[in-house]
């Protein structure tokens, strides 16, 4: 049987300390799948209680499961290696150093400050971002960003011809047996997130950048369900070698450090956490809304948690501590297991 005993408990204690209002989670392992629902889907305005069908604002798990999953099934297919640099796809970025891989492990040094950047519109925000610089950290530093992520979501509109979103949902999303992962939900179904102007955003992405860029945006936007999460989770882990549209190999080569030495590890698109005992890569990804996925391919085993840490506040850094604790202590037990 399943026995992550601490991690349950650290993970429904952020429920019972009102770190957040309501988690879903699942542990797997092997063919085994434990899922549990706690908690409130919101308490403001009112308080309405948690479904396990709940869909849930991925955050930056779109950059994983929608943006990288296209480029995955490009690569697998022969049509790209990661090594092009960016200007074959966006003539007017102007650093012809920056290739395909710096955007996917966060070591294009790309960065820069957008004055105004909420108030720029569609056109506006694209051309800003386009026109960031390239600084010193280039190959030297990993530092998160969506902006790599925002320009491999235009790589893909270039070779498609599509807005990204578009492109995820009908070469990805479309292809797995998927029930309700979309770009475009029903906001009775969704778990409602944080307050904005006055109102609370429910079937709206949190992300200012994905409400403005939409079906452009490759870093945030995509709702989906604890269900279709384990579906994608089998697929990486190799428990159902046929469920996402690209061959188990190109699947086994995320679980790699794809960073040069001196450098922080990180594989194309997902953070890396190393087996305490064996040290071997542990694939995760994070979103700021309050998901998480992490995933063992040797021990076939992942941890699922979908929280609305940002309801009815943002302002949750508590949760950002507990999420650590959780993921320590997952990689504790299952290096047991």
């Amino acid at each position: 049987m399943i026995d992550y005993n601490k991690t349950q408990h650290l993970i429904e204690s952020m429920v019972f300390e009102r770190v957040v209002p309501g988690v879903n989670y699942t542990f797997i392992k092997d063919k085994q799948i434990f899922t549990s629902t706690t908690g409130f889907a919101s308490i403001y305005p009112t308080v309405t209680q948690l479904s396990p069908f709940a869909e849930y604002d991925l955050a930056s798990l779109t950059k994983v499961l929608a943006t990288e999953n296209v480029l995955l099934k490009l690569y697998d297919q022969g049509k790209l290696n990661f090594t092009e640099p960016l200007q074959e796809f966006i003539p007017e970025f102007k650093d012809s150093r920056i290739r395909l891989y710096h955007l996917l492990t966060h070591t294009s040094g790309i960065r820069g400050w957008i004055p105004h950047r909420d108030e720029l519109n569609h056109d506006e925000l694209l051309k800003a971002i386009i026109n960031l610089p390239v600084t010193g950290e280039f190959e030297h530093k990993m530092r998160y960003a969506d902006t790599n992520f925002i320009l491999l979501g235009l790589v893909i509109k270039k070779i498609f011809n599509r807005p990204v979103q578009e492109v995820a949902t009908t070469e990805v999303f479309n292809q797995m047996p998927l029930a309700h992962t979309t770009f475009s939900p029903k906001k009775e179904a969704c778990v409602p997130t944080a307050i904005v102007n006055g109102h609370v955003l429910q079937g709206v992405p949190h992300d200012p950048k994905a409400r403005q860029l939409r079906a452009d945006c490759g870093s945030a936007g995509l709702f989906s369900t604890m269900q279709d999460l384990i579906t994608f989770s089998q697929g990486y882990l190799g428990l159902k070698k046929d469920v996402l549209p690209y061959s188990q190999k190109t699947v086994s080569l995320l679980f790699d450090n794809k960073n040069p030495a001196g450098v922080k590890p990180r594989s194309w698109g997902w953070d890396l956490r190393f087996d305490p005992k064996n040290h071997y890569p542990i694939i995760l990804h994070t979103g700021f809304t309050g998901t998480l996925m992490i995933l063992d391919r040797i021990k076939r085993s992942g941890l699922i948690l979908l929280t609305n840490r940002i309801h009815p506040t943002g302002h949750n850094t508590i949760f950002l501590a507990m999420r650590e604790k959780i993921i320590r202590s997952f990689l504790k037990e299952n290096s047991k297991a």
